[in-house]
């Protein structure tokens, strides 16, 4: 029930933001708001288990592009970095930036959640050095980079000025990061 109510609230999530009311969830679950109150106490309850719940979704994705054996090493740093659960395609990244006001609790979550969980990532880009693929760098400015863009693109207002949604958007930044700016010569 509970997994079933967070995909229902992500649904509604996706069309009205951090707006949408406990009825626009019961409207979209086809059940009583009494019910879904008996497995979140409130909707800040409710928008912070969203919130891991994602984050859960996007960390198992991960680990499928990091366990797969026919990527390369910079196939699948590639790979986890522009990650995204698939019913996320859609989703106004944007109104995240308004759950900074209404549900600070969820926000908190939302910025932990992007600090976390950077194992993999790091040990990809140490075993891309070794191997000679990705020259010398400092792990924690490529995270300051990687986390400060992706932080611009959920909570600021590019994605909206731009009319770039954000998976085209973060595949961009991650192209940057591991391809560079600069045209390589043949």
């Amino acid at each position: 029930m509970n997994e079933r109510i967070l995909e229902g609230a992500l649904n509604v999530f996706k069309e009205k933001g951090p707006k949408f009311t406990m009825d626009d969830l019961a409207s979209e679950m086809k059940m009583s708001k009494k019910t879904i109150y008996t497995v979140f106490n409130d909707k800040n309850e409710l928008m912070c288990e969203m919130v891991d719940y994602a984050f859960n979704i996007i960390k198992e994705e991960e680990d499928k592009v990091y366990k797969n054996d026919k990527l390369s090493t910079v196939e699948k740093l590639r790979g986890i970095l522009v990650v995204l659960p698939e019913n996320s395609y859609g989703f106004d990244y944007a109104a995240m930036q308004q759950m900074a006001e209404k549900y600070p609790m969820a926000h908190e979550k939302l910025n932990n959640r992007l600090e976390s969980g950077w194992e993999k990532t790091f040990d990809l880009l140490n075993m891309g050095m070794e191997e000679g693929k990705i020259r010398k760098i400092n792990l924690e400015i490529f995270k300051l980079i990687y986390g400060s863009s992706v932080e611009r693109l959920l909570m600021g207002d590019f994605l909206k000025e731009s009319k770039m949604d954000y998976p085209t958007a973060l595949k961009e930044v991650v192209d940057v990061l591991i391809d560079g700016i600069l045209i390589k010569e043949k």
